[in-house]
């Protein structure tokens, strides 16, 4: 790891903040930027960009979590943390790196932190392979890593913290990455997100049905808020 991950906390209950805090001073790999009791407070400090990860809680009042997460920049990472396990899901639907249930054990957190440190080293590789080879993607699938032909990616699809990359060659890959992060290092003129869950790859495209992309028996939706530019791209 090349550097210390910096984070931040933001918990209006005093005891679950602390908790943290010492988590994160205990844990070799990590800097404390600060600690916040609500999402307002921590507003300059977080989209600074500066901050690779959040510890968050969703059950604030005023600016709750699940809010302020579409404000906070792509390249910061979320780690929700929550009393109540069906928030578990939402999370994920912003692209969260995990969720920490109360009361938070050191055990979970280490877990958690583990994801991200895995992160940190996929961004370093996206970064480097972009330069290098353009027109190739490397990611970490488990203990392995992938290169795949841009080109040869067909769609991809989020799951949860993996997303799943569907190729025209080879089996599926699996990540444990976001869609946030593969929108910052893919082609833009050949991809496109046209559901919170798929990027599809815009040159594999042969068939549009009834505001589905059909890829085989797969079925692909595209959002209403992305309907008419993913229409106007394919012309």
């Amino acid at each position: 790891m090349d550097k210390n991950l910096k984070c931040v906390i933001i918990d209006d209950e005093p005891l679950a903040r602390e908790l943290i805090k010492n988590y994160v001073c205990k844990t070799p790999c990590l800097t404390l930027e600060g600690c916040f009791e609500s999402a307002a407070e921590a507003v300059k400090t977080v989209l600074g960009g500066e901050i690779d990860i959040v510890f968050l809680d969703i059950n604030m009042p005023m600016l709750n979590g699940i809010e302020f997460a579409s404000l906070i920049p792509s390249q910061t990472r979320i780690i929700y943390i929550t009393a109540y396990e069906q928030y578990a899901l939402q999370g994920f639907k912003v692209n969260a790196l995990d969720y920490l249930l109360k009361p938070v054990s050191y055990q979970e957190f280490v877990k958690a932190i583990g994801k991200a440190v895995e992160w940190q080293a996929m961004r370093h590789a996206y970064e480097s392979n972009a330069k290098t080879f353009p027109e190739m993607l490397t990611v970490k699938a488990d203990y392995r890593l992938v290169q795949m032909k841009l080109d040869s990616i067909k769609y991809i699809e989020v799951q949860r913290d993996r997303v799943i990359f569907y190729r025209s060659e080879g089996d599926p890959v699996s990540s444990l990455m976001t869609l946030r992060d593969l929108e910052e290092v893919l082609p833009s003129d050949r991809f496109m997100r046209v559901h919170r869950s798929f990027i599809v790859n815009l040159n594999q495209i042969e068939v549009v049905e009834r505001n589905r992309i059909v890829f085989g028996k797969t079925y692909i939706p595209v959002s209403e808020t992305k309907k008419d530019e993913f229409l106007a791209r394919l012309k």
